[in-house]
Parts: C-alpha cells; structure tokens; sequence
C-alpha cells in the first residue's frame, strides 16, 4: 500500500474515551485497541498527517424510540468524556464531539478534513458497528477513501466486529493492521 501520503491523509479516531473504553470489549481489549491508535497516531502525525480525535458528549448523546434501548447512567464520571492520555493525543491535534453514533454529522469535521487537503482517512476506534461504521459510511458518501485499522478497533463482541471487517468494511474501503499501516508510511 504504496499510495497513502501523508499531508492528505488524517487518522481518525472514535471515541477513545474513559466512559467508552471502561466497557468490556472484543476481540481487541481496550489497551490494545488503545496502543495502536497510538502508535498510528504517532508515526503518521510526524510523517505530516493530520489526527483528529472524536468523543461522544455522553451526557448530551441524542435519544431516539427504540425498540431495544440501552440503559444510560443518570450521571457520568467527570473523566467520561476525556480522551485517555495512552491513545496518544498531542498538541495540535483536532479534537471534534459529538452527540450521536457518527462523527460528520453536525461536526466541524468535514470541514477540518477538506481545509486540510485530507482525501484518505485511517479509521479506528470503538465501536466497530456504532461510531466507526456510521463515521465510515458517511466518509464513504462524501467521498474519502478509508483505510480501517483492524486491530485498533473493537467493540462489544467478537461477532459484531468480525461481521464488519468481514462483510462491510471491504465494499467501504481497505482493512489493514496496525503494522501495515506503519509499513506503509514513506521511508
């Protein structure tokens, strides 16, 4: 995978945050999903990327009817919606909230993306299904091409991840592993 450059590439990255990653995730735990996003964002970001950062406004997340709601917590822990330091987060890094599963809608990041030149995104985060899919197929529509980071991704199962790394991810983009996408970054 030769043809990622850099100063048009961005690493996105769902929902990386205490009130997420304090669940229990599969295949990939928590730490692990959290070391490859920073080593992604590490070696892209001094190779001339763009990262962007996104969490959800726990507190804030629009509720719709439902057949099966989830039970939401009357409060939050203070920290719920801080981006855990081990995911690598620097200065000069974009971070973007939002209130629902995806991260373009009523987000400023298209906008961040397009000003920046950005044409490919490396996408990663939790959950596979929920915020990485939506994020994903959103990109899709305005017309990024996604590269998704295998093993910095998880979710709630391993059946739920597999399903779409197996069966959505390749008709939306590529599916690489961490190592590869540190391969593929110019000498």
């Amino acid at each position: 995978m030769t043809d990622l450059q850099p100063r048009s590439t961005a690493v996105v990255l769902i929902d990386l945050q205490h009130g997420i990653l304090a669940r229990e995730l599969a295949p990939h735990p928590a730490a692990h999903v959290v070391a490859n996003a920073a080593r992604l964002t590490a070696a892209w970001r001094a190779a001339g990327a763009t990262v962007v950062y996104v969490r959800v406004a726990l507190g804030d997340i629009h509720t719709h009817v439902v057949d099966r709601p989830r039970a939401r917590p009357d409060s939050f822990p203070a920290n719920a919606c801080d981006i855990l330091p081990e995911a690598g987060m620097r200065e000069g890094d974009f971070l973007v909230t939002k209130r629902q599963w995806g991260a373009f809608h009523a987000t400023e990041l298209d906008q961040i993306l397009r000003r920046r030149g950005i044409r490919t995104i490396i996408l990663g985060g939790v959950a596979t299904n929920i915020g990485v899919e939506t994020t994903a197929r959103a990109a899709h529509d305005l017309g990024y091409d996604i590269v998704f980071a295998e093993d910095a991704t998880s979710t709630l199962t391993a059946d739920m991840h597999r399903f779409a790394f197996e069966q959505m991810f390749p008709t939306m983009g590529r599916v690489r592993s961490t190592d590869q996408l540190l391969a593929a970054l110019p000498a």
